[in-house]
């Protein structure tokens, strides 16, 4: 038990949502982060921290959130029975932003831990997380530098993790019903565990660290790009496939809805300000809106 530090793991994720929130409020320029800190009766806390109507932000969410008891619910331990009748800790720190201009992507990124523990036997424990990129409007070099990030900060500990954590990604982050993927992937890994507890959580801490420099450099290459409100309707519509996703697949919202264990404003905290859906819109062939489901919503290789 003495290898495992939740504590250590605890520190790093609130330093990570300040190190964030800061990031994006000097891109933004005149944004704060409205922070809320909550406390969860059956144990627990969070920090949620939202920005609305920025120059850049449209709006952003970075929570934090850290739920513990001395046994799961029954939902949450029906597919892990090894997990029944366990004390438990689950925290993380999970954040969207929605930029304004139609040009800039929406990102995301949430990276947890959880660690279940027995007086009589080893901790069960896990890393999970990553992130990915939702553009409006495609664009090469934003896509190439958000894929070369993420290969990066897995390359330094694995050459073998990029390709399968990329492939996660593609796989998880897809509308089977539209039988289109959300956008341009990233990294996504669930039940970590493959390397010893100072190993996954070194990688976890590179992977979270590089969120920044692949968000921050795309954010201020498109934050002023001039736009219509043509563009910014197509915007609102395809943010409605966001909503469709985290609504209906996400395991995430689907856990802290129907465990109980979730705060309701922060799990919705992920859902943009301004959505549309239109009855079997089409876009016309040729146009910027077309090549979006042509060249960029298809799993592919960037790097």
């Amino acid at each position: 038990m003495a290898n495992v530090d939740a504590n250590a793991v605890k520190e790093y994720l609130l330093d990570l949502q300040n190190r964030i929130c800061e990031g994006l409020q000097r891109v933004d320029g005149s944004g704060d982060f409205h922070e809320d800190a909550w406390q969860r009766e059956r144990g627990g806390s969070g920090i949620s921290r939202v920005l609305s109507d920025g120059a850049v932000i449209e709006k952003g969410g970075v929570n934090f959130s850290h739920v513990f008891g001395d046994q799961l619910p029954p939902s949450a331990s029906a597919s892990r029975p090894e997990l029944a009748g366990r004390r438990f800790q689950a925290m993380g720190v999970s954040l969207v932003i929605h930029p304004d201009n139609p040009f800039a992507p929406t990102s995301h990124a949430n990276f947890r831990f959880f660690i279940a523990e027995s007086d009589t036997e080893a901790p069960v424990w896990w890393f999970g997380g990553g992130y990915d990129l939702t553009p409006y409007y495609g664009n090469d070099e934003d896509c190439r530098h958000w894929h070369q990030t993420a290969k990066a900060a897995c390359d330094g500990h694995d050459a073998s993790l990029y390709p399968k954590f990329k492939k996660a990604c593609d796989d998880y982050f897809y509308l089977p019903h539209r039988k289109e993927p959300r956008g341009i992937g990233g990294l996504f890994f669930d039940d970590f565990n493959e390397l010893p507890f100072a190993d996954s959580f070194a990688l976890v801490r590179d992977i979270a660290d590089s969120y920044l420099d692949a968000y921050i450099p795309i954010l201020q290459a498109r934050k002023e790009e001039s736009f219509t409100e043509a563009q910014k309707k197509f915007q609102r519509y395809r943010r409605g496939r966001y909503v469709e996703f985290n609504l209906v697949y996400d395991r995430g919202t689907l856990f802290g809805l129907q465990s109980g264990l979730g705060r309701i404003e922060s799990i919705l905290m992920s859902l943009p300000p301004e959505v549309r859906w239109e009855y079997d819109w089409q876009p016309e062939p040729g146009t910027e809106e077309a090549k979006l489901y042509e060249h960029y919503l298809a799993a592919r290789d960037w790097v």
